[in-house]
């Protein structure tokens, strides 16, 4: 056996038995020395591009997933049932389309004050985290949505979002004048400086205060 063979074995049993996408920085910090973690995954994914179960990306994260045309033929034993309530969806739309936003960005393009509670169930699903805060009066929290997000959405990043005239194709999006709002990405060029500093992520206790 080569040693990149050796390479590619350690690192499929890795992602194989992690009950969760594995970040790519992981995955190259547990391989030895000299191992080139991009190079191994690229050759995983094509290995696995014909198999029952493909190697896929979602955001800086790996893991293993049945291939989308057997989805159909597989029954699962046990179903979880998760609804979310209109304003949580609605509230993960901006979120999704408009990150990083601040709470009361979100209450703006939504028109009504956010429910004490939405913010923390989005969050225990693993669909959106705390990025960092904004530099203006009163450093407000901003929010971006997580990997768990492309994961469960199918989605490699979130450049895969489809656009405001997709939603309205499929029905997603109804003619609401704050509807379109939910499908323009926002554009922050022009606006204050975003701080992303991984230590001040955290929420003040009046975060989630309606």
């Amino acid at each position: 056996m080569t040693e990149e063979f050796e390479f590619l074995r350690l690192m499929e049993a890795i992602l194989f038995a992690s009950s969760e996408p594995v970040d790519e920085k992981d995955l190259a910090a547990r391989l030895p020395e000299g191992a080139d973690a991009a190079a191994l995954l690229a050759a995983l994914q094509i290995h696995y591009q014909m198999r029952g179960v493909n190697l896929v990306r979602r955001g800086s994260k790996w893991a293993f997933r049945t291939a989308i045309d057997l989805a159909d033929r597989l029954a699962p034993e046990t179903m979880e049932s998760r609804r979310l309530s209109r304003a949580a969806v609605e509230v993960l739309a901006i979120v999704a389309y408009h990150q990083p936003v601040t709470r009361a960005e979100i209450e703006e393009i939504r028109g009504v004050a956010l429910s004490k509670g939405t913010l923390d169930i989005l969050l225990e699903a693993g669909w959106i985290r705390p990025r960092g805060r904004r530099r203006t009066p009163g450093r407000p929290l901003q929010w971006a949505t997580a990997d768990g997000f492309l994961d469960h959405f199918g989605l490699e990043s979130i450049e895969d979002l489809p656009d405001v005239k997709e939603l309205k194709a499929s029905g997603l999006l109804d003619a609401r004048p704050a509807a379109d709002a939910y499908g323009n990405r926002a554009v922050r060029d022009d606006g204050p400086p975003v701080d992303i500093e991984d230590g001040d992520e955290g929420e003040d206790e009046d975060e989630d205060e309606p």
